[in-house]
């Protein structure tokens, strides 16, 4: 992967996103500031209230573009955030915010799930047009790929639980916002779990407009100037 493209930078931060969902602690230190009950994004995107608990389990982990919230129990959520370049700008000029953000969501978040996660598909997608000036709702499906595998008794001979993941994309002040979240409740209740498919989507679209409700978002719209550049980091081991 060429680290030095804004895609090749593109398609490693929603990589380690990825990665770092599953890490069950918390690093040292975080890139991001805590202040309070809200966590401050290192490059000054957004902050949001901090939607986990530490006497409950809740680590944070992030990096300089994503952020995930996780505990024991039921929470799994990311906010990612990537600066729009050039080339990203006319690609959304050029198609139109609903296509672009397809676009987007095809070429990079379904891509990286179907890489890490064989199998993986989308269960459904449906565009908002009031929310963000235009938003795009993903629910994915992710065979062996649940953040709470550790609460779940797996038999050697049973295929692992099909995790279900909500995804919240939009732009906003130049900067394009994957917001993801697991449905915990389709692997930890196991045989006792009997949500239909439109109850799986509407708790997931709930949730994803709730985390979106928590988050405050930069004034000012990103340049050149004000933003944190997004250099090239080292691959993070496997």
């Amino acid at each position: 992967m060429n680290l030095r493209h804004p895609i090749g930078l593109i398609l490693f931060f929603l990589a380690l996103l990825l990665r770092l969902a599953g890490a069950p602690e918390a690093t040292p230190s975080l890139v991001g500031i805590i202040e309070g009950d809200k966590y401050l994004s290192p490059i000054n995107a957004f902050r949001v209230t901090i939607p986990v608990l530490a006497e409950l389990g809740g680590s944070i982990t992030d990096t300089e573009n994503v952020v995930t919230f996780q505990d024991v129990f039921s929470t799994h959520q990311s906010i990612a955030c990537f600066k729009m370049d050039a080339t990203q700008r006319w690609e959304e000029e050029t198609r139109g915010r609903k296509e672009y953000l397809i676009w987007f969501f095809s070429n990079f978040v379904q891509a990286d799930f179907q890489q890490r996660f064989p199998g993986a598909r989308i269960e459904s997608a449906h565009f908002l047009p009031s929310t963000q000036d235009g938003a795009l709702l993903t629910y994915n499906l992710l065979p062996g790929g649940s953040m709470f595998i550790a609460r779940v008794a797996i038999n050697t001979a049973v295929e692992p639980p099909v995790a279900k993941r909500g995804n919240l994309l939009f732009v906003k002040n130049g900067y394009v916002f994957v917001l993801s979240i697991e449905l915990a409740e389709k692997v930890v209740e196991r045989s006792a779990y009997d949500k239909t498919v439109a109850d799986e989507d509407a708790l997931l679209r709930q949730r994803l407009l709730g985390l979106l409700g928590k988050i405050s978002f930069s004034s000012l719209p990103v340049t050149e100037t004000t933003a944190s550049p997004q250099k090239p980091v080292a691959a993070p081991a496997k």
